[in-house]
């Protein structure tokens, strides 16, 4: 079996990653894929761009590829499913229509009334002066999004008036045509993503993302700097509460509108004291850095999860299997991000951080010399990579990550200290 993954981010490194682990694939193309997809054995980074679907199709169709596993959100935003179903081609991932509930909040906000999911009081605004009367007469804390894509940093969790007036004003002095503004809700984040062919769910191990780019949750959001799974926040109860209020409902209001939606429905909670979920946002993909704590932990073959979700067959396959144990993933980042921060900076250490027994995941990276003439491995982007161990028990899973995040080395690396301390906490 051959796979193409979409991206270049540690998200497809993972995925390509955990396909090229089962017998039955025989290579993986990634579209355009990094420096660690570049150099993995049986993997082929193709230069084709994200939203070159023809070329994609072409391409899938010349070297009898059985599947195309998108990654990102923006070639699911601008319909490369749907070109590829056009072609006969099998596709994880949503069309279009169903994308929406990642690329509009407003969209996603209204299917959630609709289908009677809970989530934060909002309001949605086209215009600044009345979005700005509404956050004084409701005051703060108070939360704004951009409705729109914003790489997961179009969220501003303001604590004063002044401070969500003009994160308003940045929103429509941007690309932005519209703003969402909602209640401020207070408890505990949970990233809970399932697998649906349309029909059935399929829910996956519950994972916590650390969003703020400061140890203790502090300073401004990113899109995301560590994850571990699962989350004992988000118990076997919970779970199941959460498939039945939010994800069940979710796919049976989608069906109802006639969209059918297939792939990763991923939902970000927040969880009250008293252990209520709401939703806080809807993404149509996988997470970045879920992906890296989750699948690590999944023994059933991922290609054939998805290809039973694409051949509406989920139901009639068996529970999945899982390892036992625990995954963190621990983000190393550019000097600067989430704001401005150089490129091209060498990196050292990989190879010795894997003895560890550590997985280093790449996101933003490239090499600086075609893979056969032994390159190194150059920074590309804002969140570099993703160090992710396996380990017994969380606080194993963390020792092994941070030993490995120690040997290496790129000018400005950094990473928060405190990824999956909140597991521990719970346990204490």
């Amino acid at each position: 079996m051959k796979i193409i993954v979409v991206g270049n981010g540690g998200r497809e490194h993972t995925l390509a990653w955990k396909f090229l682990q089962s017998p039955q694939v025989e290579r993986v193309f990634c579209v355009p894929g990094n420096g660690g997809t570049a150099v993995m054995e049986r993997c082929q980074n193709l230069p084709l761009k994200v939203e070159d679907f023809e070329a994609i199709a072409r391409f899938a169709k010349e070297n009898d590829v059985s599947l195309v596993a998108v990654g990102p959100e923006l070639p699911l935003s601008l319909g490369i499913a749907d070109y590829l179903l056009s072609q006969n081609i099998p596709v994880f991932g949503p069309t279009k229509a169903g994308a929406e509930i990642e690329a509009s909040k407003a969209w996603a906000k209204a299917l959630m009334a609709e289908a009677e999911i809970p989530t934060a009081k909002s309001a949605v605004f086209t215009d600044a002066g009345e979005a700005i009367a509404y956050i004084k007469a409701e005051g703060a804390p108070i939360v704004i999004k951009a409705d729109g894509l914003a790489a997961g940093k179009g969220v501003t969790v303001a604590q004063t008036v002044e401070e969500a007036v003009a994160a308003v004003e940045d929103i429509f002095q941007g690309n932005f045509a519209q703003v969402v503004i909602e209640e401020c809700l207070i408890g505990e984040e949970v990233s809970v993503l399932a697998l649906t062919d349309g029909l059935t769910i399929r829910p996956l191990l519950p994972a916590q993302d650390h969003k703020r780019i400061g140890d203790g949750d502090t300073g401004p959001n990113t899109g995301g700097m560590g994850a571990y799974a699962p989350a004992p926040l988000c118990t076997p109860a919970l779970l199941e509460r959460v498939e039945k209020e939010v994800l069940q409902p979710t796919i049976a209001t989608l069906q109802k509108r006639g969209i059918p939606y297939i792939g990763v429905v991923y939902a970000g909670l927040m969880i009250s004291p008293s252990g209520e979920p709401k939703v806080l946002e809807f993404n149509c993909r996988f997470g970045d850095p879920e992906t890296q704590a989750i699948l690590p932990l999944l023994e059933t073959p991922l290609e054939d999860l998805m290809l039973a979700c694409t051949q509406q067959r989920l139901a009639e396959m068996p529970p999945i299997e899982w390892k036992s144990g625990a995954c963190v993933c621990v983000v190393m980042a550019s000097g600067g991000y989430p704001g401005e921060y150089e490129k091209g900076k060498l990196i050292t250490g990989i190879e010795s951080a894997q003895t560890t027994g550590a997985i280093v995941f790449h996101a933003g990276t490239k090499l600086s010399a075609p893979a056969e003439n032994s390159p190194h491995p150059l920074t590309d982007g804002g969140r570099v990579l993703g160090v992710t161990a396996i380990g017994e028990n969380i606080e194993g899973a963390i020792a092994t990550a941070y030993a490995a995040v120690d040997r290496i080395q790129f000018e400005g690396a950094y990473s928060r200290r405190d990824i999956a301390q909140k597991a521990i906490k719970r346990k204490e």
